[in-house]
């Protein structure tokens, strides 16, 4: 079936434009020039030349490490005489087939190499080989993608099995199933006798973690968290043997936000490596990759090739760490962290005393349960210790916009954002603090009532905050009730005042975001919604709607049964109708502890699931840096007339990013 990239309809594969939507399933935009006839399977955009294709990195390794897997030449076959070591692919390829460059690597012509295959040289034994491709059936889903969308909270069943996927694949689904954004995800895999080919995610051209470690801007304390974040790693693939996937220096990448990543899985065994690339990989494995056994001191001969590879000296109680290491007296995970966490202390007090030092969760965790089996470790797939550190915000950026829809006819809806960006910056330490205040009104009642309501709503908080909000701290709960207070009161006023009554008088909704650097606030009267969006917890609403069905589940009553009363959808409170005492707002507080995108929308944007159905297209691209959030708002509200419309619509976009607070 074909997935539709806009709203993830599922359609036939001979659909040419999505049955739900419209959008074409045989072509797509180029996101440079915007040219919207760009066939989707092709890697350039014929218009501006850009690489707008998908692409995949493709692993073809022999599931026996005796033998190797043979790439003769420029243009060799897989494997040796006869048909039995052949490229695999859902279907048989014929003898004759060659993995060549613009080849397909399946029957199927779906994976297209963009790379010569490496060879067999006469000092290598290569088992495994890495290549770009190209997807050219991008839409059509894979059989490791049915699974993922069908079993979203058990990976591991018996259909897995049953799929007869390779098992170096398996170990990719089980730490994918943990959201360990370290490890690459996997997008296809087969086998065929005993060639194993997967697709995975395409980090080939992330940075290297070797290319920042030696730049002088770097910090001794962002060394030093890089080194906390391996053995955090390590602890992850010890679990399921693939420990030397951090010794290879040419392995090691950082994602846009400087977090230490993988770009690929290696799973150790007693007489193979990871197969080198070029002879400068194999001078860096040669130096950092130990013999086995494998032991924490791998770790340290990774490091010490980092520095010496790097050129950077060795600092403070590193010398020391690395020497312990080496001689064995520091033996295990926590005893290393334990001395990371010490330099980090002994690092802080020698630069800025606002560092903090590396933390550890002071509480009980579950990790993956050892077992010798792998079906054991994929069945069991819990998270592993995660790190507290004190994060830092490194950008805050913010877009909003407001619509009639397509039944009203006139906006009631009214949105106000303030935004005070401070930077300090020098070549070697960056602060940014960030001051926001975010305020979404959705109005009701009487000829042009509600546009009264929700405009004198948010120009009254933007008073109250701008007056009483001057330093670098959150207000408090008080604070920030007193101010919806005042809003609620202008309005009530206003209403007395014009003596309206019943459904003439004039109210709205709320929904309130404060941040300041890395902590946020939120207050909220009403049905318009807070979400919040991260890559580790994905969409989760905030709010929860003040309306009655929602105070009769509160009760204890069933859902299905407590918005079957034909008044579920009325508002149990809202700014305005009433005095101060009718309402009782909702106010919390949270830490913005990973990158994270929050939306603040009104009910034309949010009704029927809107958002829980398409957050995956719509607003989880949103988290990238490069992705415009202008862009992003104006999708939204386009989605929202086309699905609803019904209602004014409205939406607030921030985009936080942080990092750890480690500059010195």
């Amino acid at each position: 079936m074909l997935i539709c990239p806009q709203c993830k309809f599922e359609n036939p594969n001979s659909n040419k434009f999505c049955q739900n939507c419209g959008t074409s399933l045989t072509h797509k935009v180029c996101p440079e020039c915007s040219t919207d006839d760009v066939p989707v399977n092709a890697l350039r955009c014929h218009n501006c030349d850009t690489e707008c294709g998908t692409v995949f990195w493709a692993i073809i390794a022999k599931e026996t490490t005796g033998e190797a897997l043979k790439v003769e030449g420029d243009v060799g076959d897989v494997g040796g005489e006869g048909d039995e070591q052949a490229i695999p692919s859902p279907s048989p390829l014929s003898p004759s087939s060659q993995i060549t460059l613009g080849s397909y690597l399946d029957s199927q012509e779906r994976y297209q190499l963009l790379d010569t295959p490496l060879v067999q040289t006469e000092t290598a034994i290569i088992t495994d080989v890495g290549v770009r491709v190209l997807d050219c059936q991008p839409y059509q889903i894979s059989p490791i993608e049915a699974i993922l969308t069908s079993q979203e909270s058990d990976l591991l069943t018996p259909s897995v099995e049953a799929s007869e996927i390779p098992r170096l694949a398996k170990l990719y689904l089980a730490l994918q199933s943990q959201g360990e954004l370290g490890i690459p995800p996997i997008h296809d895999a087969w086998q065929q006798g005993d060639i194993q080919v997967l697709i995975i995610e395409n980090r080939s051209d992330w940075q290297h973690l070797l290319d920042l470690w030696q730049e002088e801007t770097t910090s001794s304390l962002k060394i030093l968290h890089w080194c906390y974040e391996m053995t955090q790693l390590w602890a992850v693939l010890e679990q399921v043997n693939c420990r030397q996937s951090l010794l290879d220096l040419s392995n090691l990448r950082l994602d846009e936000d400087q977090t230490l990543a993988l770009q690929r899985l290696y799973v150790e065994s007693s007489n193979s490596q990871p197969a080198t690339e070029s002879p400068e990989d194999a001078q860096s494995q040669a130096s950092a990759i130990p013999e086995e056994p494998l032991t924490i001191q791998a770790l340290g001969r990774v490091w010490q090739a980092l520095f010496r590879q790097s050129q950077r000296t060795q600092f403070g109680s590193v010398v020391q760490m690395l020497g312990d290491l080496e001689v064995g007296k520091i033996q295990t995970i926590a005893q290393l962290r334990s001395r990371l966490e010490e330099i980090s202390v002994e690092l802080e007090a020698l630069g800025s005393a606002t560092l903090p030092p590396i933390k550890e969760k002071n509480t009980a965790v579950s990790t993956i349960p050892q077992s010798d089996e792998l079906e054991d470790i994929i069945s069991k797939t819990d998270d592993m210790p995660t790190v507290v550190l004190a994060m830092q915000l490194s950008s805050l950026e913010d877009a909003g916009r407001t619509d009639v829809g397509r039944q009203r006819h006139h906006n009631e809806d009214n949105f106000g954002i303030e935004t005070k960006i401070h930077k300090l910056e020098f070549p070697k330490s960056r602060v940014l603090e960030g001051h926001g205040l975010y305020i979404l009104c959705d109005g009701m009642g009487g000829h042009a009532g509600g546009e009264i309501a929700s405009e004198l709503a948010v120009n009254t908080l933007r008073k109250y905050f701008q007056e009483h909000w001057i330093g670098n701290q959150l207000p408090t709960e008080d604070s920030i009730r007193e101010a919806v207070y005042l809003a609620n009161e202008a309005i009530y006023k206003l209403n007395q005042q014009d003596a309206r009554s019943g459904v003439g008088r004039m109210g709205t909704t709320l929904v309130m975001l404060l941040i300041q650097d890395t902590q946020a606030a939120v207050a909220h009267v009403g049905d318009s919604r807070l979400y919040r969006l991260t890559r580790k917890q994905g969409l989760e609403q905030v709010t929860v709607d003040h309306e009655v069905g929602q105070r009769e589940i509160n009760r204890g009553v069933e859902a299905s049964i407590a918005y079957a009363r034909p008044d579920a959808y009325q508002l149990t409170q809202a700014l305005g109708p009433r005095d101060e005492n009718s309402i009782n707002p909702d106010v919390g507080f949270f830490d913005i502890n990973e990158d994270t995108l929050l939306l603040l929308a009104s009910d034309g944007l949010s009704d029927n699931d809107l958002l829980e159905t398409h957050w995956q297209t719509h607003l989880e691209p949103l988290l990238s840096s490069g992705v415009n959030l202008e862009r992003g708002v104006t999708d939204l509200i386009d989605l929202a007339n086309q699905h609803n419309g019904h209602d004014n619509i409205t939406g607030i976009l921030i985009r936080a990013k942080v990092r750890p607070n480690l500059e010195s």
